[in-house]
């Protein structure tokens, strides 16, 4: 196994809206916070999504998620979003994330989220931005 960047922990909290008429949060959300989970990894590494947009014409693209459901969460938990970095290429990483209950760590989802850097017009794998390579150099 590669070494792995620990990200941040992200702090979100279940609101109605995330909810089904059951009252747990509705399965897709997972996905919802994972990826506000990555994306304030970005920023908080200075890695903008609209820079490498505008600029570049290139795009963070999931390629493939894979997920497991282990416990509900439901309305006005607080949840903790943590997240570890695989580089596997300079090109593509893999996210494993995972769901707990900041009240009692209880696991809630965790998932593996594969994660590529391309060229928009071609569509092509490009070489992520140096500053991202070099946070797995430390």
């Amino acid at each position: 196994m590669k070494p792995r960047f620990k990200c941040n922990d992200f702090f979100c909290r279940v609101f109605v809206e995330d909810t089904d008429f059951q009252g747990f949060v509705y399965y897709a959300n997972y996905l919802k916070y994972f990826e506000r989970a990555r994306s304030q990894f970005l920023i908080e590494n200075n890695l903008s999504q609209v820079n490498a947009k505008t600029q570049g014409n290139e795009l963070y693209v999931v390629k493939s998620v894979e997920l497991t459901y282990c416990y509900p969460a439901i309305l006005e938990d607080e949840l903790i979003i943590k997240t570890e970095i695989e580089l596997v290429s300079k090109a593509r990483t893999l996210f494993h994330q995972s769901v707990l209950n900041s009240k009692n760590d209880t696991l809630i989802c965790e998932g593996v989220v594969e994660v590529c850097y391309i060229d928009n017009d071609s569509g092509k794998p490009k070489t992520f931005p140096d500053n991202l390579l070099n946070l797995f150099k430390n």
